[in-house]
């Protein structure tokens, strides 16, 4: 997705094909994620026209990502770390791969670790 894509767009697909996050890229790099959260948090208060804003102005910047190469051990500490639920996942020649996500670990990972990220990530949403 361009940081350029207006965001109703990107909401529009995002409930098209059921997925919460869209890595952002501009020139062959990636620069950016928006979640659905970012479309609540930072599109829809104080009045600001959804009708206006483009990816680049309510995606979260600097990325966390994991290489390839990388064990799902060291990805979901990263996650943990970090406390993502989506990691995007490049390649050597820095490329966008694939997307990991909580439910991905849930079903590859050993239940032990699974559940130390879930409560990893879920602790800052829980009130």
């Amino acid at each position: 997705m361009s940081p350029d894509t207006p965001i109703t767009e990107i909401a529009a697909m995002m409930k098209k094909d059921d997925i919460g996050a869209i890595p952002v890229g501009e020139n062959d790099r990636l620069i950016g994620m928006i979640t659905d959260r970012d479309l609540v948090l930072r599109a829809l208060p104080n009045g600001r026209d959804p009708g206006k804003l483009k990816a680049r102005d309510v995606m979260t910047k600097g990325i966390v990502y994991c290489k390839t190469d990388q064990s799902i051990e060291d990805a979901i500490h990263l996650m943990e770390d970090k406390k993502v639920r989506r990691l995007p996942v490049i390649d050597k020649d820095k490329r966008l791969v694939g997307m990991l996500s909580l439910s991905d670990v849930s079903h590859h990972a050993s239940r032990e670790l699974s559940g130390e990220l879930v409560k990893a990530v879920a602790s800052p949403h829980l009130h």
